[in-house]
């Protein structure tokens, strides 16, 4: 059976993904060149002011970087282990550091994030958040094409899962019942629907129910050009990091 087949069986057998399935239909039909609606503008706008994780952590959280990986040496170890037994190919992990730091500048108790996968990202935060006993809220789709929604998170380690609720729907159906249980955040990291409308979707939904001084991060801004565009509208001055080839945005909200 084909991926678009045995995805498009997937979804029918899941009633409460029915409006994404919609959603997609028309984004890959009606509106296909949209989700890359001012790419090569805003690359260019991203490689012109681009710096590293590490001197972006430096300059927005007066932190170094460099106690992270030997801190948690042994938890990265067992996590990388645990990436190369999953029998599916999910995205990577990112710029770790960035994220921990944001939510330790933060001092969080409330982190929301978009996009799982293997769960890097959530380690990231969850390693931070259970000083504080705080709680992680994330967004993720289920991999229906690869039957892979076991292993969703699967690099986090038992014993953090308790500072973390998992919504398994796409963000428009996921965004608004978080939002319902929680009134504002102090980290927010957007790694989920790449395509234009969604990002600027997520982006306002999200930004106003930031805290003062929270930290807004999303990946691979250099897709298309809403996160240029959302911070120019805001009048947002932001930060962009360059790592692995790829552009991260991140700003503290004022």
């Amino acid at each position: 059976m084909s991926t678009v087949l045995k995805t498009f069986v997937a979804y029918l057998k899941r009633p409460a993904l029915y409006p994404e399935l919609g959603r997609k239909i028309i984004k890959n039909t009606v509106s296909r060149r949209s989700p890359f609606k001012g790419k090569a503008k805003t690359n260019y706008w991203a490689a012109s002011i681009a710096v590293s994780q590490k001197e972006v952590i430096s300059r927005l959280f007066s932190m170094d970087t460099d106690n992270f990986r030997s801190a948690y040496a042994d938890i990265l170890e067992k996590a990388n282990a645990k990436e190369k037994e999953c029998p599916i190919k999910m995205g990577g992990a990112g710029a770790l550091e960035l994220i921990y730091y944001a939510c330790e500048f933060t001092k969080a108790q409330n982190v929301l994030e978009t996009g799982v996968a293997y769960g890097w990202s959530s380690l990231a935060i969850l390693l931070s958040l259970q000083k504080r006993n705080g709680t992680l809220y994330s967004s993720d789709m289920p991999y229906l094409a690869q039957d892979g929604d076991q292993y969703v998170g699967c690099v986090v380690p038992e014993n953090l899962k308790k500072y973390w609720q998992l919504f398994r729907f796409a963000d428009r159906e996921s965004l608004p019942k978080i939002l319902k249980k929680v009134s504002s955040f102090d980290v927010f990291h957007y790694d989920s629907d790449k395509s234009y409308h969604g990002r600027m979707w997520a982006y306002h939904q999200i930004y106003k129910r930031l805290r003062p001084g929270a930290v807004f991060i999303s990946d691979d801004i250099g897709d298309n050009s809403a996160y240029q565009d959302f911070c120019n509208r805001m009048n947002v001055s932001t930060f962009v990091v360059e790592y692995n080839g790829k552009y991260i945005g991140i700003f503290v909200k004022q």
